[in-house]
């Protein structure tokens, strides 16, 4: 499936739609180049989410949870771009959020593959010459 995302103004639109179309309490890892708008589209998701909190990413934390009012529970976003050994991701117990049921969104995956559910989305965000953004899942 792919969703386009022609400008900010329709970044909310793009995310009702990935939510519509996704079985949301997944483990979603974010696929893109640096300045894709990975962190910017889980932010507009999690603010469909009914997620109140400050959404940022979180490059030195590794991990942020923030309370989903629609979904009444966690939501997980995940950055591992700044991680050194896979040892790193299992040390803050990756595993518990993975098989949580609650939403996990991951930047930066490719760093962890080897840990990723087998059963996670992948989901590509492409910046496409005229500025537009594609994103495209693979589940």
């Amino acid at each position: 499936m792919k969703i386009e995302i022609p400008s900010l103004d329709n970044i909310r639109t793009a995310a009702r739609e990935f939510i519509r179309a996704t079985d949301i309490h997944r483990v979603f890892a974010f696929y893109g180049k640096m300045g894709a708008g990975k962190t910017t589209f889980i932010k507009a998701i999690c603010e469909e989410l009914g997620v109140r909190d400050v959404v940022n990413s979180p490059t030195f934390a590794i991990v942020n949870e923030y309370h989903s009012e629609l979904l009444d529970g966690p939501v997980y976003h995940f950055d591992f771009y700044r991680i050194k050994r896979m040892e790193e991701a299992f040390d803050i117990g990756t595993d518990d959020y993975f098989y949580s049921g609650a939403p996990c969104f991951i930047e930066w995956p490719e760093l962890i593959e080897g840990i990723l559910p087998e059963e996670a989305v992948r989901v590509e965000l492409e910046e496409m010459p005229d500025g537009t953004r594609q994103v495209s899942i693979e589940a």
